[in-house]
């Protein structure tokens, strides 16, 4: 069974605010295993479903080697990271300007979901840095082997 979890938080729970735009806003450290034997990269796009202009983009990379079982805390905001993982384009629901991780930051109000979600693909992508998470997606298409997910929670007063 592939699974994606987190020592900063469990699924279902709230992220702490360290990792949000109320804290240091770092990416949180994050661990996977059983990814199928084939799998030759990992894929991750984090989103908000409950954003009030649409799904909120927050963090895309790609390429992630497939030898890895882990994303380390605190990646730098750079175009490359970890031996050919490639930051994509993320924050925001039409335009997308930031790489790197960009953590929750939800208006006042009700709690909001985040979606931290993993995908073992068959191939590398290949992909430029800055790609748009509805290009990778189109990218992944007929290569996933597995997907894993993790959601938290986060909600500003």
């Amino acid at each position: 069974m592939f699974t994606l979890t987190s020592p900063a938080f469990k699924h279902g729970e709230t992220i702490p605010k360290l990792h949000t735009c109320e804290g240091q806003d770092p990416s949180p450290e994050l661990n996977w295993s059983g990814a199928p034997p084939k799998t030759k990269s990992f894929a991750l796009i984090m989103d908000d479903p409950d954003a009030p202009a649409g799904l909120w983009v927050h963090w895309v990379i790609y390429d992630i080697p497939g030898g890895l079982s882990e994303l380390p805390g605190n990646l730098p905001k750079t175009e490359r990271v970890l031996d050919g993982a490639k930051h994509g384009a993320s924050w925001g629901v039409d335009a997308f300007s930031r790489i790197g991780y960009g953590g929750p930051c939800p208006p006042p109000g009700k709690p909001h979901r985040y979606f931290f979600k993993l995908y073992a693909l068959d191939k590398v992508l290949g992909l430029p840095p800055r790609a748009t998470a509805s290009e990778l997606v189109q990218a992944m298409e007929g290569h996933v082997l597995a997907r894993a997910e993790l959601m938290g929670l986060f909600e500003r007063a």
